[in-house]
């Protein structure tokens, strides 16, 4: 396989990963264009199930949910190059990290929205107080 990067001792790699004996520019900006060829592939992807009626109703929000996961694997690998090899630990320990209180902030406001109206003083008693 020529072109190839060799793995340094058997770790996983990522498109765009660079060692000492990787070609320069050209390999490093072959992966950044086949990621945003994917990149774009996917947005233009989810326009179209958006637009399109093939897809039952209800199901386009899943399906753009799917693409949107895809999405950002795609950056993941491509852009960023975090990949599972030991040189990358901390770089997935944050990604995971990042994620985590994402989730808590979505998951939080949610949770809050939800509840909000249970703790709400009732309408007639905010307007007596206001008299």
């Amino acid at each position: 396989m020529t072109g190839e990067t060799p793995v340094p001792n058997g770790y996983d790699t990522a498109p765009g990963d660079r060692y000492e004996d990787t070609p320069g520019l050209a390999g490093g900006l072959r992966t950044y264009l086949l990621g945003l060829a994917f990149a774009t592939a996917l947005t233009a992807a989810s326009f179209w199930i958006a637009t399109a009626n093939f897809i039952y109703a209800p199901a386009i929000p899943m399906a753009l949910v799917v693409l949107a996961i895809a999405q950002m694997g795609i950056h993941i690998v491509f852009f960023l190059h975090i990949t599972t090899s030991p040189d990358n630990t901390n770089n997935v320990m944050a990604l995971a990290f990042g994620v985590l209180i994402v989730c808590l902030v979505i998951f939080g406001s949610l949770w809050i929205m939800a509840h909000m109206n249970h703790n709400m003083m009732p309408a007639t008693a905010l307007m007596r107080m206001q008299q």
